[in-house]
């Protein structure tokens, strides 16, 4: 999963990249400071895979891992090439999902690109910019589609109409994640490169004092934005995360204790990610190894084999499935086969989260 950080310049975005991976990122008080994009990677908490190690006592853990992309920072006109647009706006192109950086806090030391906090503004700039890279991506896609439909092809002509009706949704500045397309025309879609049918996590970097207190009015707001649009949003504090990336595992769980979190802001956006993009994990586990796999949910188990290793669903036989809560509860795989909770299951079966599996295969 590769999400790519983005919002106006000085929102936070780098100092929450620093936070998230310890990459080190160049923070500082002016627009672009970030040029190129800064990726690092993060390991995605997953508690199982501890439980998992101590019944197992493997060689090496190893979790799921997201990349996060720091993109420089979008200015009004970046669909124009103003500022760092055209490099910008090809950045988002290359990610799964936009985390979307809004800044819900004054201070007088950090400098707002427009002067002062409006959260919905700011959201509106950077989404307007986005649609109007789409709006010119569709008036190229619409000339090459008409050419085509003069030629009697039904199948062009369906496509066209999918493709003017998204082309007014734009047109009224709504994102194309937006539009109500049956789900045949959604079809048409999936071949275009759309900045604005990507997935949005918004997330409200508030001040320090703002975190774990009731929310800012600026905050109620953000949600609003998201609600209406069916993206998700996360409150955050770039500034503390940046603290607790420093701690130690215990040290950490201390201080979100003392600030009355229940988690850190990089668990609520890695969950929210999985959830936008629809993801989940599957276990292995054994003496060599135990690690966890992010597939699509859906995905049935030859498909999931192939994360693995394409042998494996090239090859595949067979899963030898139990349910992680199942295994915890046995306290070992030779329990849990004893009780017939570890199943074979075909190629038909669809993974679900926290399956423990072994595959087996023949190449």
């Amino acid at each position: 999963m590769r999400l790519g950080i983005v919002g106006l310049p000085n929102v936070g975005k780098s100092t929450l990249f620093n936070a998230i991976t310890r990459a080190g990122a160049e923070v500082a008080n002016y627009p672009f400071c970030t040029i190129e994009p800064n990726v690092g990677s993060v390991a995605v908490p997953d508690k199982r895979l501890q439980k998992l190690a101590e019944m197992f006592k493997p060689l090496k853990v190893t979790p799921a891992i997201i990349e996060f992309v720091d993109i420089a920072g979008l200015v009004q006109g970046a669909s124009k090439g103003e500022g760092l647009g055209n490099k910008f706006l090809a950045n988002i192109r290359e990610v799964d999902a936009i985390v979307h950086v809004v800044r819900c806090f004054d201070d007088e030391n950090v400098v707002h690109v427009d002067g002062r906090t409006d959260p919905v503004r700011d959201i509106s700039i950077v989404n307007l910019e986005l649609i109007l890279s789409d709006l010119e991506y569709m008036e190229r896609r619409l000339e090459k589609t008409r050419k085509m439909t003069k030629g009697g092809d039904k199948r062009f002509q369906a496509q066209l109409d999918v493709y003017e009706k998204l082309y007014a949704h734009l047109e009224a500045e709504k994102p194309a994640r937006t539009a109500e397309l049956t789900e045949n025309e959604q079809e048409h879609l999936r071949e275009l490169a759309l900045l604005t049918r990507k997935p949005v996590l918004y997330v409200a970097n508030v001040s320090e004092n703002d975190l774990g207190a009731e929310e800012p009015e600026q905050v109620a707001r953000v949600r609003e934005v998201a609600a209406a649009e069916n993206a998700e949003a996360v409150v955050i504090s770039a500034r503390i995360e940046e603290e607790i990336a420093m701690l130690d595992p215990e040290e950490r769980a201390v201080f979100l204790q003392d600030l009355g979190l229940a988690e850190s802001g990089l668990d609520k956006i890695i969950k929210a990610g999985y959830h936008l993009l629809g993801l989940i994990s599957f276990l292995t586990a054994g003496a060599p190894e135990v690690r966890a796999w992010t597939i699509s949910r859906g995905t049935r188990a030859p498909q999931a084999a192939g994360k693995i290793h394409s042998d494996f669903e090239r090859g595949f036989i067979r899963a030898e499935v139990v349910a992680y809560t199942d295994l915890i509860a046995c306290g070992s795989q030779a329990a849990a086969r004893e009780k017939g909770l570890i199943r074979s299951e075909g190629k038909e079966y669809v993974f679900q989260d926290g399956d423990v599996v072994h595959f087996r295969f023949n190449v």
